[in-house]
């Protein structure tokens, strides 16, 4: 029985792979063609959600969002989640429709076909280097100007240890967030490290939760404000993450 679900795991996993090449090879020459100039990046981002949801689908998973508060259309946000899993990325882009910009590791630019457009449209930050963090902050108010919101996991990666329900936060998304006077939205994934996490033979089909949180205000903050706006996101999405672990 044991060797059956190794089999399993196994299969299911190659298949994650597949089922993300798939969508970017048939969609190739438009999301090639969207992200020549700048202006196009909407129309990535609606083939990117499209490409998100097929992973999703054809996966075995499917989501279920609660709402506290509606986006506005004509607002600019910082998204932030916890993040366990690569299916964090899927599920943002499948839950927002607004057009946002990742902030993601380098690292994930290695990845074949996903890497190729994943370095050409995301913030890309190397952890190790300073110059590049602050880099970040030009592109991302590059971007924020052009209209479009920015989405950070706060954590910058994924723990190392399983059993740490939420790491500590990073300083970066907040600062940023007061720079701009942008309101920050928390989102919490209460699944993702069940459901298909980085641990050998985990994981399997089903639903994925997803709650977006009260939001956090930061016009008439400054940068004195951040380290309090960081503790005030991490608590509630730790509080909500704790009430989930308790509800199993």
């Amino acid at each position: 029985m044991r060797g059956i679900k190794i089999i399993f795991w196994l299969v299911w996993h190659v298949w994650f792979y597949v089922v993300m090449a798939i969508p970017i090879i048939i969609m190739f020459p438009f999301l090639f063609a969207s992200i020549l100039t700048e202006s196009g990046y909407p129309y990535y981002f609606k083939m990117a959600r499209i490409w998100a949801k097929c992973i999703l689908f054809g996966m075995g998973f499917y989501y279920k969002v609660g709402k506290m508060q509606a986006l506005d259309k004509d607002k600019n946000y910082v998204f932030i989640a916890n993040h366990t899993s690569m299916l964090d990325i899927m599920l943002m882009l499948a839950v927002v429709k607004k057009p946002f910009v990742f902030v993601g590791k380098k690292e994930l630019s290695k990845i074949p076909l996903f890497g190729f457009f994943y370095k050409r449209t995301c913030i890309l930050v190397d952890r190790d280097s300073s110059r590049s963090r602050g880099e970040v902050f030009k592109r991302a108010q590059k971007r924020i100007n052009q209209g479009l919101s920015i989405c950070i996991f706060p954590e910058g990666k994924v723990p190392d240890d399983q059993s740490i329900v939420l790491d500590e936060f990073k300083s970066g998304a907040f600062r940023l967030a007061i720079d701009h006077q942008l309101t920050i939205v928390p989102i919490v994934f209460p699944d993702n490290k069940a459901r298909y996490s980085y641990t050998v033979l985990s994981g399997s089909p089903g639903v994925l939760r997803v709650n977006i949180l009260p939001f956090i205000a930061t016009k008439g903050k400054t940068k004195l404000d951040a380290n309090e706006i960081r503790k005030q996101s991490w608590n509630l999405i730790h509080t909500e993450l704790l009430a989930f672990e308790k509800k199993k």
